[in-house]
């Protein structure tokens, strides 16, 4: 049997976290205003749900231990900054793909709680990769 490809592990596991009933309380991080909750810890992806309250930031940073991830917004005015580039409105529905080690950060812009995911991948082929870029083309083409 075909082991799952990892848009599908994603799929699956998102529609799991979206239909339970519980989801984890969200733990506030070393930037004010910033919380998270673990989602999803498995060998190869890690999800987060991010809530940034209004005016909050979270710093530019980077991840050295996953391969890439996929920064999606769910609600609200978040200005997303990846690597040197201008900060931009981040659309929400749009996902926003980073290779490892990508400088990025994020602001909540609005009068209201902001929230996001973010997929981590850490042991990633090649396929998945394309498979995760193609993931973010197809959410952000349905968000139009």
């Amino acid at each position: 049997m075909r082991r799952p490809t990892l848009v599908l592990m994603l799929l699956a596991g998102f529609l799991c976290l979206v239909a339970s009933a519980q989801t984890p309380e969200a733990v506030p991080t070393q930037d004010p205003g910033v919380a998270r909750a673990v989602l999803m810890d498995r060998a190869e992806v890690r999800i987060l749900r991010v809530e940034i309250q209004p005016g909050a930031v979270r710093r530019v940073h980077t991840h050295d231990d996953v391969r890439f991830h996929l920064f999606l917004p769910l609600s609200g005015a978040i200005e997303l900054t990846i690597a040197s580039a201008k900060p931009v409105k981040a659309t929400v529905g749009q996902a926003y793909y980073l290779d490892k080690g990508t400088p990025h950060g994020f602001r909540n812009t609005g009068a209201s709680q902001a929230m996001a995911l973010e997929v981590f991948v850490r042991g990633a082929s090649p396929l998945a990769k394309r498979e995760a870029q193609a993931l973010a083309m197809a959410l952000a083409a349905t968000a139009r």
